[in-house]
């Protein structure tokens, strides 16, 4: 049975150390578990109605760190672990979206530089991982 455009949802993949990349999954919660390797959690980060489908317990599990989230004046507050996608999060809904152009490109920009994240005396350093 061919899939409709319905049943796919259009996201941008990021995973540690690589640079991300724009995947169509199938509509539903086992494939958002295969991405992230888990139960999913819910972010929203951005100002863009995005959100960041990351692993619930990536930190817990140790998953390898993958990239940095800051704030307006660019000071670091969190960061995700392991393999994430970000997807639409359309006003007043409680389901995904496909990401539009725009944002998928604006995902691809703001997540295109890997990153290397290491603690180090009860901080962590965030260094850009340059080709």
């Amino acid at each position: 049975m061919a899939e409709s455009k319905q049943d796919l949802l259009h996201v941008v993949v990021v995973e540690p150390e690589k640079a991300p990349y724009k995947k169509a999954l199938q509509v539903g919660l086992k494939p958002m578990q295969e991405i992230v390797g888990g139960s999913i959690q819910a972010l929203y980060p951005f100002a863009e109605p995005i959100a960041l489908i990351c692993n619930d317990e990536g930190k817990v599990l140790r998953l390898p760190f993958n990239r940095s989230l800051r704030d307006e004046s660019g000071k670091l507050y969190d960061v995700i672990s392991g393999t994430f996608f970000l997807c639409g999060a359309p006003a007043n809904s409680d389901c995904f979206a496909s990401l539009t152009e725009q944002q998928t490109a604006w995902c691809l920009e703001r997540f295109r530089i890997p990153e290397l994240i290491f603690p180090l005396n009860g901080s962590l350093i965030v260094l850009p991982m340059v080709p």
